[in-house]
C-alpha cells in the first residue's frame, strides 16, 4: 500500500475544539482527544477544513457570545 493510499493519519482535536491531524498507530498528545476521522494526510486535512469553520478557541468564542 502506497503512503498516498494508507490511512496513516488521525483528526484529534482538544478542549479548546481546535484540530490537528497526528500519525493513527500513536497514542495522542496530552489534551487531544480522537475526533473519529482517520485516512491519509490530505483527507485528513480536507476533513479539518470542513469542520472547523471558526477557528477562534472555544473560550474566546464563548467569552464573545455572552458581551
Amino acid at each position: 500500500m502506497s503512503a498516498e493510499t494508507s490511512t496513516d493519519t488521525k483528526v484529534v482535536r482538544n478542549d479548546e475544539e481546535q484540530y490537528s491531524i497526528w500519525p493513527a498507530g500513536r497514542d495522542n498528545p496530552s489534551g487531544w482527544y480522537d475526533a473519529g476521522f482517520s485516512g491519509t494526510k490530505d483527507e485528513c486535512l480536507g476533513h479539518i477544513e470542513q469542520v472547523w469553520t471558526d477557528m477562534r478557541p472555544k473560550s474566546l468564542r464563548e467569552a464573545m457570545d455572552s458581551e
